[in-house]
């Protein structure tokens, strides 16, 4: 198994979320993910400022192999974007839960943040989909 983090929640669509502890959250792909993926050659950054309802596509990753829409874990507001990634998109390959993180929100409901699966239940699911 991939990398999955402990003090992380996931979504079954693989992107992972970290509470910052200033009513803010940043999220990013899993290792699972962009070892699925490959090597990633460009990286789509929502636009600071954009409100997100949970699950809407709102960042693109392409990799070698395929394009992918990254969804929004929780609904909000985009407060800031890897604007990094434009240049090394490859962060995301090399470094998942550190440089290649993709946005940071403010989420409407903190408390949503609880319906995410934790570290054990994204292996499962993981492990469910192989």
């Amino acid at each position: 198994m991939s990398n999955v983090p402990a003090g992380l929640k996931y979504t079954k669509t693989h992107e992972w979320v970290q509470d910052n502890g200033d009513g803010t959250v940043t999220v990013g792909i899993t290792d699972h993910a962009q070892e699925a993926l490959g090597d990633i050659v460009f990286v789509e950054v929502p636009e600071t400022g954009r409100t997100v309802e949970a699950d809407e596509g709102c960042a693109v990753v392409e990799s070698v192999k395929a394009a992918s829409d990254i969804y929004s874990p929780l609904a909000g507001e985009i407060v800031d974007a890897n604007a990094a990634l434009a240049d090394t998109p490859d962060a995301i390959n090399t470094s998942p839960y550190a440089d290649g993180w993709i946005f940071r929100l403010a989420p409407q409901d903190m408390a949503a943040l609880g319906q995410l699966l934790d570290a054990a239940g994204y292996e499962q699911a993981v492990a469910d989909d192989a």
